[in-house]
């Protein structure tokens, strides 16, 4: 997959090495209807690797629906999209459902865990699914948990933890099997300042590592700790410029 092709270069018209290339891209819900919603509306923006990128927009913004088409997740209406040099329009669903299992780790404000699975158990699920061996998902998952703090937490159930601890189970998914890009939407959402300020310093972490980091907020403050912000109003753009790369 082209998590393992960093150093291509991409073809010429997708604007070189970029992780991300959209232009003007748009998604449109019953489009010549009366009630016609432009959830995206003319959206270019482009990525490199190596990226913390936080997306910054209120409720209705359509942020949230540019993270889902980042993320494979959706497909624009207009426009195109260019995930390392490939055009996501012309991929079939079982090359989509491929990229976002193998290269691209999610987290979610509501953490998506599975109750009666001990966190050990949740991290390793994604793994599962992608057909790896027992001892090789062992491995990577209690790593992964043992780098967010929670090696002595592994058997636990997520009843048995606080927010800001199940949230870190959601980070250890997302992240044990090393994928190039992590998507997190409203991830502090659920969780008290303290626990939200320890879920930003993981994702900083994991970016210096050199994780390509994309955030979907609405709290400008926490936006602050990502090296890039882009504000989005009514499905568009209007200012895209350095954060402070840190929480003071």
């Amino acid at each position: 997959m082209f998590g393992h092709k960093r150093r291509t270069a991409a073809p010429p018209e997708t604007g070189g090495n970029l992780l991300i290339d959209v232009r003007h891209m748009s998604k449109i819900y019953n489009e010549g209807k009366e009630n016609e919603v432009r959830a995206l509306d003319d959206v270019s923006l482009a990525v490199p690797w190596g990226e913390f990128l936080c997306i910054l927009g209120q409720s209705g913004s359509g942020k949230s629906t540019l993270m889902n088409i980042l993320g494979c997740l959706d497909i624009p209406t207009y426009g195109t999209y260019y995930l390392n040099g490939q055009a996501v329009s012309d991929m079939k669903p079982s090359v989509l459902s491929g990229i976002r299992n193998r290269e691209i780790g999610f987290i979610f404000q509501g953490f998506n865990l599975i109750s009666d699975l001990t966190a050990l158990e949740n991290v390793e699920l994604p793994l599962i699914y992608r057909g790896m061996p027992r001892a090789e998902r062992r491995r990577l998952s209690v790593a992964a948990l043992e780098a967010v703090g929670l090696g002595k937490r592994m058997d636990h159930r997520p009843a048995e933890m606080s927010g800001g601890q199940q949230q870190r189970v959601a980070i250890a998914r997302a992240v044990a099997a090393k994928p190039p890009i992590i998507m997190a939407d409203e991830p502090t959402g659920n969780l008290d300042s303290a626990s939200g300020r320890e879920i930003m310093e993981q994702l900083s972490a994991l970016n210096q590592q050199g994780t390509s980091i994309i955030l979907i907020t609405h709290d400008n403050h926490l936006a602050q700790m990502a090296r890039r912000i882009v504000t989005i109003q009514d499905g568009r753009i209007v200012s895209d410029g350095p954060g402070k790369g840190g929480l003071d």
